[in-house]
């Protein structure tokens, strides 16, 4: 059964314009991120201060007056973040009760070495109980991430095969996976890959049960409109763009590109903003971004399409 809050948030990520925003940045990316953000490395000690540290940053964003789900329809935590609190609430309570904006919870735990072409996901221990808590704490989808080096045909077959793996346990939970095998941007074989991952992802979405939809999160595409096929699958809930390594004004304006498709940016949304300073210009920055990034979400043609449109099931059974 699905609840009356799942229910207006699998409209609202069906059909809603806006973008999602992925505050996720785990053990290995934080360091990367806090020095963006002027904080280097050698500043602090431990793990545990570095994440007091991610977390005062990804407060000062999620709290900042323009942060509302009036542009942003989601945002994608990393455990850590769930397990805490924005201002007086819980995370996840914040974002939805507060903010008006979708809670998604970042599940995988990194990737394993390289092999034809690709990384895959290493084994997600406790993927259970983490789904359990995430449902506890009012998540209402995950993202899982793995990465496609090469237009290497085996391996972009077992990156698809084991997302859609990850997908079932999600789906059984009664959550939305954010299906996210990201396609390097820098490998010259970038086009050759894409033909060859929509080419699997169409053949696993095509065997889904009717009853449940996925969301699909993916490098920006070398030929625009490459993945107007997913846009407007019935099982596909959304399609989702990362930014990849391009800046914000190259990722906005290959986003207009693609008809259908709405950004779920990390650095190309972070870009500009520091711990130094004062929360009016700290404010000013982040409204900027976001209106960017809004703008190119729901540009002419963008964030529609006859999968975006159709039904409002949230995955569940």
């Amino acid at each position: 059964m699905v609840d009356d809050v799942t229910q207006v948030q699998a409209e609202r990520m069906t059909s809603g314009k806006g973008f999602i925003t992925a505050l996720d940045q785990s053990g290995g990316s934080t360091p990367k991120a806090l020095a963006l953000y002027g904080i280097e490395e050698g500043s602090y000690s431990g793990e545990a201060e570095m994440f007091d540290l991610i977390h005062r940053m990804r407060t000062r964003i999620v709290m900042s007056p323009a942060f509302t789900g009036d542009r942003v329809l989601a945002a994608i935590l990393f455990e850590e973040t769930m397990e805490r609190s924005f201002g007086d609430r819980p995370a996840a309570a914040y974002l939805w009760h507060v903010k008006g904006v979708v809670p998604f919870l970042k599940i995988d735990q990194g990737l394993a070495d390289a092999a034809d072409g690709v990384q895959l996901m290493k084994p997600i221990s406790g993927l259970d109980a983490l789904l359990e808590s995430a449902v506890r704490h009012g998540i209402f989808g995950t993202k899982a991430r793995s990465v496609i080096g090469a237009a290497w045909a085996s391996g972009i077959a077992a990156v698809v095969a084991q997302q859609f793996e990850v997908a079932e346990q999600v789906l059984a939970h009664g959550l939305v996976p954010i299906l996210e095998p990201e396609v390097t941007i820098t490998i010259d074989d970038k086009a050759a890959a894409e033909e060859l991952l929509l080419a699997q992802l169409v053949e696993q979405l095509d065997r889904l049960p009717a009853d449940r939809r996925v969301m699909v999160k993916l490098s920006l595409p070398t030929v625009p409109n490459l993945y107007r096929p997913l846009v407007e699958h019935p099982r596909v809930m959304r399609v989702v763009a990362l930014s990849g390594g391009y800046s914000r004004a190259e990722a906005d304006a290959l986003l207009t590109e693609d008809v259908g498709e709405i950004a779920s940016f990390s650095r190309a949304l972070t870009e500009g903003l520091s711990v130094s300073q004062s929360d009016a210009e700290f404010d000013t920055t982040l409204d900027a971004a976001i209106q960017a990034i809004y703008d190119a979400s729901v540009a002419p043609g963008a964030g529609t399409g006859a999968g975006s449109g159709s039904g409002s099931g949230s995955g569940s059974a």
